[in-house]
């Protein structure tokens, strides 16, 4: 199973950036679809966006324009670049791993077997 490690978290003002990273250990990552989801207090954890193993990317209807998601297979490492951050933007932020087909693009937490321990993320109006 891939040991998966976010980092990249912070307070960031309404419109600021971010870049979330997602390391991954133990297997490489390149045999995974890679996935975000997020989870604001007291609320459900969603979905964020996908890339799958060819490349191809989804994403929430509201992050949609704003957030890209990307991999470096050679540094074994995911990316959620979050730019124009707002206030409901606030959440811990979770990578993950699908063993999924080399197209497919899983958006549903109980496709992901592999999990991180999360990164805070704070967007102050």
């Amino acid at each position: 199973q891939v040991h998966l490690v976010e980092s990249g978290g912070g307070l960031v003002q309404a419109g600021g950036s971010l870049r979330l990273s997602c390391a991954a250990s133990g297997r490489t990552l390149s045999s995974y679809a890679m996935g975000w989801f997020r989870q604001a207090p007291g609320k459900e954890r969603e979905f964020v966006a996908v890339i799958s193993r060819s490349g191809g990317s989804r994403y929430a209807d509201s992050v949609k324009g704003r957030f890209t998601i990307s991999r470096d297979n050679a540094k074994n490492t995911a990316y959620l670049q979050m730019n124009s951050l707002k206030p409901e933007d606030t959440a811990d932020y979770y990578c993950a791993a699908s063993g999924a087909s080399y197209l497919a693009l899983p958006d549903a937490a109980t496709d992901f077997g592999s999990w991180g321990q999360g990164t805070q993320v704070t967007v102050s109006s």
